[in-house]
């Protein structure tokens, strides 16, 4: 590979990184939102590099190992693949439950992140009794049932965990269809579970709808 291949190698990758998170929300499938100005700058830098190299005068003899073509790996992953955001198999095989939730303590519920309801569930609030909530989620069945799920990062996919509430009183949708479910918290019968299980809601109205621009939920 000589040293115009590489440029031309660099303004790939950095129009690639461009394209995912400058002219479209794909970046959000990966990584937080707000690392989206660092991905932005990031590509404009690679690019900016790639057409410095690739025009600069050729030096005989300058090649660099054939081993450098394995930087064009992402760029195909990316646009050949381009893996979805995490579902119901990534929230299926998670082996540790999420960390304890802390007692909320605020205003009335109505639209609830999955992560705020579990809070409020587990902490000594009485929020949730008997008033009505809406939660947004993707749909995971198992055999006694099915939950609503999302994933919770704190920086990427790869530390991606998942949130869940059990839905009582509704037929489940297709696995991984994203939906809106409205209804009731489900008072623990014999007060806080020693061991974490996830909370349940009593749903009244179950509606499917479009995956949203942003899958995960961030730490607030």
């Amino acid at each position: 590979m000589n040293r115009q291949a590489q440029g031309w190698l660099l303004v790939v990758l950095g129009a690639t990184l461009l394209s995912v998170s400058a002219f479209s929300a794909m970046y959000a499938n990966y990584v937080r939102t707000g690392f989206r100005p660092a991905l932005v700058t990031t590509g404009a830098i690679l690019v900016a590099l790639g057409l410095a190299a690739a025009f600069r005068r050729r030096r005989p003899g300058q090649h660099a190992p054939r081993v450098a073509w394995l930087l064009a790996a992402p760029v195909f992953a990316i646009v050949l693949i381009a893996p979805p955001a995490l579902g119901s198999y990534a929230a299926r095989r998670q082996t540790t439950a999420p960390p304890p939730a802390t007692a909320y303590t605020g205003p009335p519920a109505a639209d609830l992140t999955l992560g705020e309801f579990i809070g409020r569930a587990y902490g000594t609030s009485t929020s949730l009794a008997g008033r009505p909530v809406r939660l947004t989620g993707f749909a995971v069945t198992s055999g006694r049932g099915w939950h609503l799920t999302r994933m919770r990062i704190n920086c990427c996919a790869a530390d991606a965990l998942a949130l869940e509430v059990t839905v009582e009183g509704a037929p489940a949708p297709p696995e991984d269809s994203w939906v809106r479910v409205t209804g009731t918290w489900v008072p623990w019968k014999n007060g806080l579970p020693r061991d974490y299980m996830p909370p349940a809601i009593a749903a009244t109205e179950v509606v499917r709808i479009e995956p949203p621009a942003e899958p995960y939920e961030e730490p607030t």
